[in-house]
């Protein structure tokens, strides 16, 4: 898999977005360790609390389908009528994705199929807490 195809999966699922209060669109598109894609988008609520981010999707899609094991997330945001920018995981699906991630997983961000950051869970999450630390 290379990151142009996983980014512009993941620009394709922020199409799918359901924000009509943020109007702000976000989609995800995570890689199997065997080569499958789930893509997710944020899913909001009036309520607010409700409300679930892309990367969460993704995840809850492949988790619910047996997945365990994932090489790397591609996440793409942009408000509503405006351009792509480089839109990184909140706090919740940082910690989310190192419940399934290693360290060493990698999370893309994308402003275009072209145009992406490429970090590991563990720059975008420094002393994470994770299973290990229950051990």
């Amino acid at each position: 898999m290379d990151y142009k195809t996983l980014a512009a999966a993941a620009l394709e699922a922020m199409e799918m977005s359901y924000s009509p209060y943020s109007h702000f669109r976000v989609g995800a598109a995570l890689l199997t360790k065997s080569g499958k894609i789930y893509k997710g988008c944020n899913i909001e609520s009036a309520a607010y609390s409700p409300t679930n981010c892309a990367e969460r999707t993704a995840l809850f899609k492949a988790v619910s389908e047996g997945e365990r094991e994932f090489a790397a997330i591609a996440v793409a945001g942009a408000p509503k009528g405006g351009e792509p920018q480089y839109c990184y995981p909140c706090g919740v699906c940082r910690q989310m994705l190192k419940e399934f991630f290693r360290d060493d997983c990698e999370v893309l961000v994308v402003k275009t199929a072209d145009d992406y950051k490429v970090h590991t869970l563990g720059e975008i999450l420094p002393f994470g807490f994770g299973a290990e630390n229950l051990r």
